[in-house]
C-alpha cells in the first residue's frame, strides 16, 4: 500500500479514532472508578473527569479526529484540489493553476482502494477528467474526454474526427502566453466543436503533425487528448482511459501560482469548461 495522502488520513482517523474509543470504553472508566466520589461529582454521584485528568494523547485524539473525518470524507466523496503542473491543457488551463475537481459526478469510491460503491453518471463527450495515469496510477493525470465507448477515433492533419464526422475548428488569431506558457506565444488558437461542447485548443502549424492514427474506444473507456495538441502526452501515444482510473470532472480554478513568475488574479474564481 502506497503511503499517499488519502492513505495518510485513513491511518489519522483510524488511531486517533482507536485512542479515543479505547479510552471511552477501558481507561476512562478506571479512572473514574480510581477518583471516587468527589463534591464536584456529577449527576447520581458518577465523578466528573476534568480534561486535566486525561492523558494528553487522549486529548490530542479526541480533538484531531474530527478535523481528520471531515477532510477524508470532503477528499474522497466531495472534492479534491489538484494543481497543473505543465503546459499540456492550455490554453484551458495552465502552469500553475490550482484546481477543484469534482468526486461524485462519475460515481462515489472508497478511498485508497478506489473501489467504486455508488454508480452515479460517466463522463461525456468535452470534460475536463483527472484521472490516474495507466502506466503508473500513483501519477494523476488531467486530459479532455473526446471519445466514449463504441467511438471510433481519428487525429489526421491536426483534425480530429468522431465516428467519421470532423470536429470543426474555428480559427481565433494567434496565441499570445505569458510566463511559463510564453513559449506557446505565436500558437494558432482554435475553438473546437466536439457536438454541442465547443473549447479552445491551441495548434502549432509550423510543427509536423503529430502521431495520427485510429482506433476504437472499447467498452468502459475513454480517449483523452490534451488542449494542447502538439504538446501533450495522452491517448494517443498511450492508449485509453479505464472508468476505474477515473478521480473526478475538474471544474473550478481557485488559486494560481506559477512559480518562479507570480500570482495570476486572473485565473481565481475562473470555471473549467
Amino acid at each position: 500500500m502506497t503511503l499517499d495522502f488519502p492513505t495518510l488520513m485513513v491511518l489519522l482517523v483510524v488511531v486517533t479514532g482507536g485512542i479515543w474509543a479505547v479510552d471511552a470504553l477501558f481507561f476512562a472508566r478506571r479512572r473514574r472508578a480510581a477518583a471516587g466520589p468527589s463534591d464536584g461529582d456529577g449527576e447520581e454521584g458518577v465523578p466528573v473527569q476534568t480534561e486535566d485528568e486525561r492523558p494528553r494523547v487522549v486529548e490530542y485524539a479526541r480533538s484531531f479526529f474530527p478535523v481528520f473525518l471531515i477532510v477524508l470524507a470532503l477528499r474522497s466523496f466531495v472534492v479534491e484540489p489538484f494543481r497543473i503542473p505543465s503546459n499540456s491543457m492550455m490554453p484551458t488551463l495552465l502552469t500553475g493553476d490550482f484546481i477543484l475537481v469534482n468526486k461524485f459526478d462519475y460515481g462515489i469510491r472508497l478511498p485508497v482502494t478506489d473501489t467504486k460503491i455508488i454508480s452515479i453518471g460517466t463522463p461525456q463527450r468535452g470534460d475536463v477528467i483527472v484521472f490516474r495515469y495507466p502506466e503508473d496510477p500513483s501519477i494523476p493525470f488531467i486530459k479532455r474526454v473526446v471519445g466514449l465507448p463504441g467511438d471510433r477515433v481519428e487525429y489526421r492533419n491536426k483534425i480530429l474526427y468522431i465516428n467519421g464526422k470532423e470536429m470543426k475548428q474555428v480559427p481565433l488569431g494567434t496565441y499570445v502566453g505569458h510566463w511559463s506558457g510564453s513559449g506557446m506565444t505565436g500558437a494558432s488558437l482554435r475553438e473546437e466543436y466536439l457536438g454541442k461542447v465547443k473549447h479552445k485548443i491551441l495548434i502549432e502549424t509550423a510543427f509536423p503533425p503529430a502521431t495520427e492514427g485510429q482506433m476504437v474506444v472499447p467498452p468502459h473507456s475513454y480517449f483523452v487528448m490534451g488542449d494542447n495538441r502538439d504538446n501533450s502526452r495522452d491517448s494517443r501515444y498511450w492508449g485509453t482511459v479505464p472508468d476505474a482510473n477515473l478521480i473526478g470532472k475538474a471544474f473550478l480554478i481557485w488559486f494560481n501560482w506559477d512559480w518562479g513568475h507570480g500570482l495570476d488574479l486572473s485565473r481565481i474564481g475562473t470555471t473549467i469548461k
